[in-house]
């Protein structure tokens, strides 16, 4: 066995690892959320979404200008200790392991299952079908990955294609019935009355801040793209190709979100959307297309969010090797082997198919049940990303202090406009979700990173 990934995806994978792992569940788990909080306002959920690609653009490219710089081993932790140093890089990598990656993987594991469920005129989302399919998801995912990442790599293509299909016709069709039938105009124009929601939606109650709840919605569905880093290493040109990935995925992401949205403002009304809850899509489907059409794109739902979590799973498969190639972490000399026969790092997945598991049972007790955790209870769907977000500060600070070669706008305006999103996001996330779930949050995630001190040795390899 030896230890070093080799360079086997070219620029369409990276391309595809981008817009394969944001483009998936989020927009489809998360559409109905967003026009909840936004009481039925579609003016302000295309903003939420308008704004929640704006961000996730500026810090990708901010992050671009840094990935045509470096390539080393884990794209994050590589940016974060060249340019703030070691320990914070240690630290980045610790949170992504063992918080960040397999909260997100196990949240789209469920998902893939719940829409499974749906497509198959099921309504139990939290019982135990669903958890079981959840779980077989992931550990194929794993599978695949560990075995053989050449077809993984191949299923992340071929995926990212299929799953543009749903969004891309509900975009094209969906509008064009729209403004034919007058429905685009009226869910544009007219904002349902709180009392007509709750007809529909027994639970609803009007949020603090429509548009910041929103926005931290969104936050999920836009999320992953820093993921695609964690292959940097097995990229052909990764200089070139990886910030090209980066910033082209990110603007087909914002652009196909928000164009499927307005298509989908054509294909139901918003209360029909509010009443179908997880099967809201389904239902704007069928609308357009007819049963068997609706049928067969959420065919195409359920293979998109598997490319999401294929997609996931590929990047925490390599989380603890990342730390290990440093030899940081438990057992460094451990996680960093690669299997001479698959060139996968096998020890490190069988670690983040561990803590995914972990997290999916976190998951399940604390947001699709009574709650187990009582002051501990949080959405790790959207927290973990939020943290992110604030980690990301020192890495856009030091790179104005530091990179002295980067040309003006490359030193200042896009980290300086980074700083400010990932501040606005700190701060929605607060207004979202409050002070005591958010508190209760960062107390695990206080923990969490405190253990992680205990495995930081501080060394280097030399080769």
């Amino acid at each position: 066995m030896g230890n070093e990934l080799s360079k086997k995806y070219g620029l369409f994978t990276a391309i595809s690892m981008v817009i394969g792992i944001v483009i998936g569940s989020g927009v489809f788990f998360k559409a109905e959320k967003v026009l909840t909080a936004t009481g039925g306002d579609m003016k302000t959920a295309i903003l939420a979404w308008l704004l929640g690609g704006l961000i996730m653009i500026i810090c990708a490219y901010t992050f671009a200008t840094m990935a045509a710089k470096y390539e080393k081993v884990n794209g994050l932790v590589d940016y974060a200790e060249t340019i703030v140093g070691p320990k914070y890089a240690y630290f980045i990598g610790w949170f992504s392991i063992m918080i960040y990656t397999p909260c997100i993987t196990s949240v789209l594991a469920w998902v893939s299952a719940r829409y499974t469920i749906v497509l198959f005129g099921g309504s139990d989302i939290t019982g135990a079908p669903c958890m079981l399919l959840a779980c077989f998801y992931m550990v194929a995912c794993y599978m695949m990955n560990s075995l053989s990442p050449v077809l993984a790599g191949k299923f992340q293509v071929s995926t990212t294609v299929i799953k543009m299909i749903p969004l891309l016709m509900m975009a094209v069709i969906g509008t064009i019935a729209g403004i034919t039938n007058g429905i685009t105009v009226a869910n544009f124009t007219t904002i349902p009355s709180v009392e007509a929601i709750q007809a529909v939606q027994p639970n609803y109650m009007p949020v603090a801040s429509p548009l910041l709840t929103a926005l931290v919605a969104t936050a999920f569905a836009y999320e992953g793209w820093i993921i695609a880093t964690s292959i940097n290493a097995e990229i052909k040109d990764a200089k070139r190709n990886l910030p090209i990935a980066l910033v082209l995925g990110s603007v087909v992401v914002v652009a196909t979100y928000i164009l499927y949205y307005i298509g989908l403002a054509g294909a139901a009304d918003n209360l029909t959307m509010l009443a179908g809850g997880e099967a809201g899509a389904k239902v704007a489907f069928s609308n357009v297309f007819g049963t068997v059409g609706g049928s067969l794109l959420m065919v195409f739902v359920v293979i998109s969010c598997l490319g999401t979590e294929n997609g996931l799973v590929l990047a925490v498969s390599r989380g603890m090797y990342a730390l290990a190639a440093r030899n940081e972490g438990p057992k460094p000399e451990v996680f960093a082997e690669i299997d001479k026969h698959t060139g996968m790092p096998s020890n490190s997945a069988v670690f983040g198919l561990f803590i995914s598991m972990v997290w999916l049972l976190y998951f399940y007790g604390a947001n699709l049940t009574a709650s187990w955790f009582g002051f501990f209870t949080f959405d790790s769907s959207e927290l973990p990303i939020v943290t992110l977000y604030a980690m990301y500060l020192p890495i856009f600070i030091n790179l104005i202090r530091k990179e002295k070669d980067f040309n003006f706008f490359n030193r200042y305006v896009a980290p300086t406009l980074a700083i400010i999103c990932s501040v606005f996001m700190v701060y929605a996330a607060f207004a979202s979700h409050g002070v005591r779930a958010v508190c209760g949050y960062l107390v695990v995630y206080a923990v969490i990173m405190v253990i992680g001190i205990f495995f930081m040795n501080g060394k280097k390899k030399t080769n």
